[in-house]
């Protein structure tokens, strides 16, 4: 250990800048994985379920909108029909569809009770057609608690409208915000860098949540209050902006509001509509488009942690250089030693809640995905901005 610290004395300038920014990139880093990324996982480790009796459960109303998505609503809508919850609805307003969503909603309700559905009148703006369809579906709601999916989507239990009842009950949540699994299959290019990206998607806007500061949410598995809605005069700050029905409507309100979040398995959703690498690039353009509008300090804190990244990637290749080229041992070990540190910590934490949440693990590949991710990211920014201004 002497041996060690007798060589700090004679650092060179070049040096004592290398090692310093190094570590502190590294401490930096550390801070992100284990204060943010893994928070949401140590929430629901800690986690009490406590009993509440049926009569205290709130009435939900799950709401879904529909554009041609037949084969789909016929598949999933059993799964939330069949809920086990003491006082639901589900409100399916269907957008223009020209497939067979009329014939599959109306042989639904002559089976279930709890199903109703509207339409979207013709000829609705495009850009705001979504958001209509919402709004039909939320005053056609019976419920002040709103439980938004999609048509592609399925609960992954029975208790899925009871975990989210028990967030409005018990702790008097106004905006409630869940976790969506996606279903990918092996044929798709990139499975597994798309199930990471979702994953590490879901860590940063949960975390905030469970913060008390959240910055989005995804409308294949949230819910507020209709009461939360109509105050904040539907959705009229997100207006002319195409998406935003989900992320950026969470973003102006969910500040300023009690935010929940539900992320026990049985509380999660699960998506089937990625069939294709295009499919996925089209889901993430929407979101990467909205994210520039995010309002707020928290939803660009972890763009700090996405330089801090790249920066101590950078750094390391340099010290590591250094210490090659000058036949510097120290230099060579102490690179390597935070490299291998900082893996390990990402590793561990985003295996653990890999496996709670997606129910998967990754290993040496992380490296791979931690740098790439970013890029395919702004490529995918890219391509919604020259998108929504009609330039190819």
């Amino acid at each position: 250990m002497a041996h060690f610290f007798s060589f700090i004395p004679h650092l060179t300038p070049v040096e004592w800048v290398l090692y310093g920014s190094l570590l502190l990139l590294f401490i930096l880093q550390l801070f992100f994985y284990l204060s943010f990324y893994k928070r949401p996982y140590r929430y629901e480790k800690k986690r009490v379920d406590k009993l509440i009796a049926e009569e205290e459960l709130p009435g939900v109303s799950v709401i879904i909108t529909s554009k041609n998505d037949a084969e789909e609503l016929e598949k999933n809508l059993p799964f939330i029909l069949e809920q086990d919850y003491p006082n639901f609805e589900v409100v399916v307003v269907n957008s223009g569809s020209t497939d067979e969503t009329d014939m599959v909603l109306k042989a639904a309700e002559q089976k279930y009770t709890g199903l109703y559905h509207t339409y979207v009148p013709d000829g609705a703006d495009a850009v705001n057609e979504k958001k209509l369809a919402l709004t039909l579906g939320i005053k056609a709601a019976r419920y002040d608690v709103l439980l938004f999916t999609e048509a592609y989507c399925r609960p992954c239990s029975s208790r899925w409208l009871r975990e989210f009842g028990k967030e409005f009950a018990q702790k008097g949540n106004e905006v409630v915000l869940g976790y969506n699994r996606l279903h990918v299959e092996k044929k798709v290019a990139g499975r597994r860098f798309i199930r990471y990206d979702n994953l590490l998607h879901h860590l940063k806007f949960l975390s905030m949540a469970i913060a008390g500061k959240p910055f989005m949410g995804l409308g294949r598995n949230m819910a507020y209050k209709k009461a939360l809605f109509f105050e904040q005069k539907g959705f009229s700050s997100v207006l002319n902006i195409e998406g935003g029905e989900d992320d950026l409507f969470i973003n102006r309100v969910g500040r300023k509001k009690k935010t929940g979040v539900v992320l026990s398995p049985a509380g999660m959703t699960e998506s089937g509509i990625v069939d294709s690498f295009s499919t996925w690039k089209a889901l993430k353009s929407k979101y990467n488009y909205t994210k520039q509008l995010y309002e707020g300090f928290s939803a660009h804190l972890f763009g700090w942690e996405t330089a801090s990244r790249y920066a101590f990637y950078m750094v390391f290749v340099a010290l590591l250089l250094y210490g090659v080229t000058r036949s510097n041992p120290i230099a060579i070990g102490v690179s390597l030693l935070l490299f291998l540190a900082r893996f390990l910590v990402q590793l561990a934490t985003i295996n653990k809640s890999g496996q709670l949440f997606d129910g998967k693990r990754y290993h040496l590949n992380l490296i791979w995905f931690d740098v790439v991710q970013p890029i395919i990211n702004q490529r995918f920014r890219l391509y919604a901005n020259r998108r929504n201004r009609g330039v190819f």
